[in-house]
């Protein structure tokens, strides 16, 4: 019995050392303001006025990449509560921009952690959006990995988005439309590569992914730092960085973890063992469903 159990632990430890380590891309340097407009900026705030407070703005931040105008993040019995609230506090400091939750149907929904969501609308009333984000979570996510109805909806506000997001496994949810076809994909650690070729998506092992008008990425907490991204692609480094400080936004973990690689093989072991616990039942039967 010894015997075995070492086999198993020496078999386990192969596992976790194949485990690849997620690229984590490095931060940018903000860009300067010139001396010109600094005197500017600082005249204009001695000598404030509201009116000018946009040019203020602008001569801070610049001019915006395009216009956004509409924001919709979908939400679902189940979905991860990080997953919706994160990019909705970054994506809501947006100007002039209205951000709106979208549920599947009228009512409110629960949160994988239980917490209540009084949506603001229904995907039925949502014809366009500038930017539509579709958050991960758990067994209401790989529902909606199998709802036909919601991939047609997401294909057309698609036609009219200048950016498609998902975060975690929201993933699964924009993979299974086929928008992520031939795609550069991020998606949450457990099974990614499995996942992103089921939907014909191209692993990047990246915290967060933009190919094209499609941004995708990892577990949870990455969707913040998509999130940011998109905002400064749109909005200028200064406007990011603005956010970040409103957010205090300087992560330091108390350890090290958060990624397969980061982390000891037990946990890591444990972990996948448990979610495969919950997925593989779940996939089996929506599969017998829907053939």
């Amino acid at each position: 019995m010894k015997k075995y159990l070492s086999a198993i632990l020496f078999a386990l430890a192969l596992t976790a050392c194949n485990n690849q380590p997620a690229v984590q891309q490095a931060p940018e340097k903000v860009s300067t303001i010139s001396q010109e407009d600094s005197l500017k900026i600082a005249d204009e705030i001695e000598n404030f006025k509201p009116e000018n407070h946009n040019s203020s703005m602008e001569l801070i931040f610049g001019k915006p990449k395009f216009d956004i105008r509409t924001i919709g993040i979908l939400v679902y019995d189940g979905v991860n509560d990080l997953d919706v609230m994160g990019p909705r506090y970054v994506l809501g400091q947006a100007m002039g921009v209205k951000t709106q939750l979208i549920a599947l149907k009228k009512g409110n929904i629960k949160t994988v952690m239980g917490v209540e969501i009084v949506p603001n609308t229904v995907i039925d009333s949502i014809t366009s959006l500038d930017i539509l984000i579709i958050p991960g979570g758990f067994t209401g996510t790989i529902e909606a990995a199998y709802n036909k109805d919601l991939h047609e909806w997401i294909r057309k506000i698609d036609q009219t988005t200048k950016y498609t997001g998902a975060v975690c496994t929201g993933v699964w949810v924009l993979g299974a439309t086929g928008l992520l076809e031939n795609k550069k994909a991020s998606t949450n650690w457990y099974r990614e590569e499995e996942f992103l070729k089921k939907y014909n998506a191209i692993p990047a092992n990246e915290r967060y992914t933009q190919d094209g008008k499609y941004w995708t990425s990892a577990g949870v907490t990455a969707g913040m730092d998509m999130s940011l991204a998109m905002m400064k692609d749109i909005f200028g480094d200064k406007y990011a960085q603005a956010i970040m400080l409103d957010m205090e936004y300087d992560p330091h973990p108390p350890i090290e973890g958060g990624t397969p690689d980061k982390t000891n093989w037990a946990v890591n072991w444990m972990m996948k063992a448990m979610y495969d616990g919950g997925v593989n039942p779940l996939i089996d039967s929506l599969e017998r469903k829907n053939k």
